[in-house]
């Protein structure tokens, strides 16, 4: 069996950071759809088209960044960059593929408090009820690739019972190991009946030294910021997003209850603006980690405005390059350890859970005040669900019903 059967990277010239830059920024500019339909655009582009490696060595990339916590498209871009072109090749495509978005979250962060009156008012409102139906989306989604059984099921309902006596990240923390442990008694998947043999070695150009630098790295800020928290409020938003970060597991869209916690809790940003911000996300193209850039830019204390966006967008980032860089050399034999998978089932369960809490409370308890908010919510979920619109029109439309039902509430009341 050659290297290319087994999985290594097609053997085209290395390239250079300036041509993963151009690359990246394209699919920065169109990847619209959330981190499923990303992956798909990357493999269009970067597989299909410029074949920078195979389709065996694409697949074995995507199975691990969606098994490491962190944005999995970000990580699989970040990692397609390394491979080309080095460290610097995987600067630039991060730079490339976020930038786009987090621009265009930062500008709406910085104009938000101009949108006053029926129109600007009732377009917030708009992007507020849109969230509603994107989180049912992902939690409807999430539920049936993650829960297919009754025993996960139970893990993702335990979640939910768990957030609802005891709110807050260190209890989502909780219930994600809770979740693992439990998964630990679900022992292998009926589905893969191939194993280990239907994977492939995947190629890394990252040492072993590097690899456990960057974990080492990874767990200190992970153990020293809540330490260092307390010593200024940078400190604090740093560490709030890297802690967000490192705790995403299933998709950009379990973010929400964890920087829901972290930023809306303490009041550095009202529930409305928060709601706000992230309908926006959903118009933009792009990784939805941008939001970090959003909220880094609308919270109250200082530091905010671009020093805001640009601390919060570095820090939720973070975690999940550092720990994709550290796991690379280990993957291949860590996949194949039977436990550890067991474990990472159950903890996608407690992550629906968690996502399913967050759908009521923030979601849908601050969106919806009435039965016309949620017909308004409901006509979107259907889009999404059953027409399969693309999310940035749903947004658009939601932010033109947002408007006429305050026009519609100002003249009952008037």
């Amino acid at each position: 069996m050659t290297d290319r059967d087994k999985g290594a990277p097609a053997p085209e010239p290395a390239g250079t950071p300036a041509e993963v830059f151009v690359t990246f920024l394209k699919l920065g500019l169109t990847s619209f759809g959330g981190p499923v339909a990303h992956l798909g655009y990357f493999r269009a582009e970067l597989v299909t088209r410029r074949r920078w490696l195979t389709d065996q060595a694409y697949a074995d990339l995507v199975t691990l960044c969606q098994f490491l916590p962190g944005p999995a498209s970000s990580q699989v871009g970040f990692a397609l960059g390394l491979m080309r072109a080095g460290w610097l090749g995987a600067l630039a495509a991060f730079a490339a593929f976020t930038l786009p978005s987090a621009l265009m979250l930062l500008a709406f962060a910085m104009t938000a408090g101009t949108m006053t009156g029926p129109v600007g008012t009732g377009a917030l409102h708009g992007l507020k009820i849109v969230a509603v139906a994107i989180v049912a989306q992902a939690v409807w989604g999430m539920a049936r690739a993650l829960c297919p059984d009754r025993a996960r099921a139970t893990i993702a309902l335990g979640a939910v019972a768990l957030l609802a006596f005891l709110p807050g990240p260190f209890a989502m923390v909780g219930a994600i190991l809770a979740g693992a442990l439990a998964g630990l008694t679900l022992g292998g998947d009926p589905a893969d009946t191939a194993g280990a043999e239907r994977r492939h070695p995947m190629a890394t150009p990252v040492s072993r030294p590097v690899a456990l630098s960057a974990l080492s790295l990874f767990m200190g800020l992970l153990l020293l910021l809540p330490v260092l928290a307390g010593h200024g409020q940078a400190l604090a938003l740093i560490d709030s997003f890297y802690r967000a970060g490192a705790l995403v597991f299933g998709g950009g869209h379990v973010v929400l209850p964890l920087l829901q916690a972290e930023v809306v809790q303490p009041g550095w940003i009202g529930a409305d603006e928060f709601l706000a911000g992230y309908g926006a996300a959903q118009a933009v193209p792009g990784p939805l980690f941008t939001f970090a850039a959003y909220l880094g830019a609308a919270v109250e204390p200082e530091p905010h405005g671009i020093a805001g966006a640009a601390l919060a967008l570095t820090a939720v980032f973070l975690p999940g390059f550092l720990i994709l860089i550290g796991v690379l050399p280990f993957w291949d034999r860590f996949r194949a350890i039977a436990p550890a998978q067991a474990a990472m089932r159950g903890a996608n369960a407690a992550v629906v859970g968690i996502l399913g809490a967050a759908l009521y409370s923030p979601v849908f308890t601050s969106a919806i005040g009435d039965a016309r908010d949620f017909a308004l919510a409901l006509a979107c979920f259907l889009l999404l669900v059953m027409w399969k619109a693309p999310p940035w029109a749903v947004v658009i439309l939601a932010a033109v019903g947002g408007i006429a039902l305050v026009l519609i509430q100002n003249s009952a009341t008037g």
